[in-house]
């Protein structure tokens, strides 16, 4: 029952077959079996939980429940989940228990959805890998000594383990689509402004954008569809209708022209994983797909862009958490000075206090020039790369990552070879552009991504492909010995 489809669970909940409590204490007894393994979740709420799930069969026996009722899910604790913890993973914010609902929270639970528990992630959503968090880090369900990637990793583990069907995300600079490669699961970032960023705390206001985690493009798209629209609330979303994304799914891709990005098959990609890669595009083009390569020379140039522009906005962002409104505060403070130094010295990990520290100094008077504009600029010319790229073709493809996960600890010692995780990924989030990652092979054992981007505000054309290439191959019903 930990593998099967939404579509199919949603099946056997109309049949009566089984039912939502039923199907929530499942997954609530594989997630007290196997989380002190993995660390996917951090807070379970197995009350609230059968509570949410109760209520859903009672819809159901009254005809009134929709396809995502009663399907159970994990939310990235950085989403605010009203008389919940949402911590960020971080010490300044443990004891926090938001008084509302993000809107994605709202809009699923108005769907009927079951919430599980609050997933792992990087504190505040800054790494690579799932080790930044005040809870330890959440391990690879395919290999335990081994990361899940970040900063998403929790929501990515449990998906892929079988603790949950689906679990939401948020990607800044690669946060869902690469923790979704390395563990072998379906992930989807839209387009910046199509889903809600409110009640989503922030780490970089410009480029975050809450997504979905899933076994399979057609579970990513249920989910999509319901999270996705204008929300009066949010002034960064888009007023847009949202496509019925399940709709578009099974259309032809005859005639799409995908683009294959020859910087990302560079020195820096493992050959295992570039052969993986090509032979999924080869894939696309067997299912009526063009593939032609393609150059976007500013590419390169991403992963310093992304940096200094995250990092800036990370620095602004992060400076309300001071210990006086709500969060950690030091013991005994002399002044006011000393409330705000311990405080935020005592609450942020080594890794969030380096990005406010490169942030601060970025935005500082002598620098603001030399670097965050000259970011900014650069960035606008990523862009026009990529927009010049949309008018030949339809869709870009490449690696998701350029190796499978690597060993815990690894590079801990080395933050750009940590960064250098998301060379691949940083640029679509610098062009607010929608991208996801399929799994599309295994490298000794371990899972291989293929990144699929599109243009402003065309999911349905991602998910159309990537549920195409799942409907030719099975990689993405693949899972860990240890969670089937």
């Amino acid at each position: 029952m930990n593998t099967p489809d939404i579509a199919a669970l949603a099946a056997q909940l109309t049949a009566g077959e089984i039912s939502s409590v039923e199907l929530t204490r499942h997954y609530l007894d594989r997630i007290e079996a196997n989380n002190a393994r993995l660390n996917a979740l951090v807070h379970v709420c197995p009350d609230t939980a059968l509570e949410q799930a109760a209520a859903s069969d009672a819809r159901r026996a009254r005809g009134e429940a929709g396809t995502l009722d009663g399907i159970p899910l994990v939310h990235k604790d950085l989403f605010c989940t009203d008389g919940l913890p949402t911590t960020c993973a971080s010490n300044i914010l443990r004891n926090f228990v938001a008084p509302y609902d993000a809107t994605v929270v709202a809009r699923l639970k108005a769907a009927g959805m079951v919430l599980l528990g609050k997933a792992n992630m990087d504190e505040f959503a800054m790494g690579s890998s799932n080790e930044n968090s005040v809870f330890g880090a959440t391990k690879n369900p395919w290999d335990t000594t081994r990361v899940c990637g970040g900063s998403s990793g929790g929501s990515a583990c449990a998906v892929a383990a079988g603790l949950a069907p689906v679990a939401t995300g948020t990607d800044t600079g690669g946060s869902i689509r690469q923790p979704a490669a390395l563990c072998g699961v379906t992930g989807i970032k839209p387009t910046y402004g199509r889903v809600s960023r409110y009640g989503m705390i922030a780490f970089a206001s410009s480029l975050d954008q809450g997504g979905v985690l899933a076994r399979s493009a057609a579970d990513a798209a249920l989910v999509l569809q319901a999270m996705a629209g204008i929300d009066p609330a949010d002034s960064t979303s888009v007023d847009l209708p949202v496509p019925d994304y399940p709709a578009h799914l099974s259309s032809s891709l005859d005639g799409l022209r995908v683009g294959v990005i020859e910087e990302f098959f560079d020195q820096g990609l493992e050959a295992p994983v570039a052969d993986s890669v090509r032979a999924a595009i080869t894939a696309l083009e067997s299912l009526g797909a063009q593939c032609v390569p393609l150059s976007l020379p500013m590419i390169g140039r991403a992963v310093p862009t992304y940096y200094v522009v995250s990092s800036a906005e990370c620095s602004s962002n992060l400076s309300r958490f001071d210990g006086v409104r709500f969060g950690h505060r030091c013991e005994d403070p002399k002044n006011l000075t000393d409330l705000y130094t311990r405080s935020r010295a005592e609450g942020f990990g080594a890794e969030v206090q380096r990005r406010i520290l490169t942030g601060t100094y970025v935005l500082s008077a002598g620098y603001y020039d030399a670097y965050y504009l000259k970011a900014q600029r650069v960035r606008r010319l990523i862009s026009d790369d990529f927009r010049a790229a949309f008018e030949q073709v339809d869709v870009l493809a490449g690696p998701t990552t350029p190796a499978p996960a690597f060993k815990l600890g690894e590079r801990n010692d080395d933050p750009v070879s940590m960064y250098l995780s998301d060379i691949y990924t940083v640029a679509a989030s610098l062009a607010g552009l929608p991208a996801m990652s399929v799994p599309c092979a295994q490298v000794d054992g371990l899972p291989v991504g293929l990144q699929l981007i599109g243009r402003h505000f065309e999911e349905a054309g991602l998910l159309r492909t990537g549920y195409a290439l799942q409907s030719a191959t099975d990689w993405h019903r693949a899972t860990p010995e240890s969670s089937s």
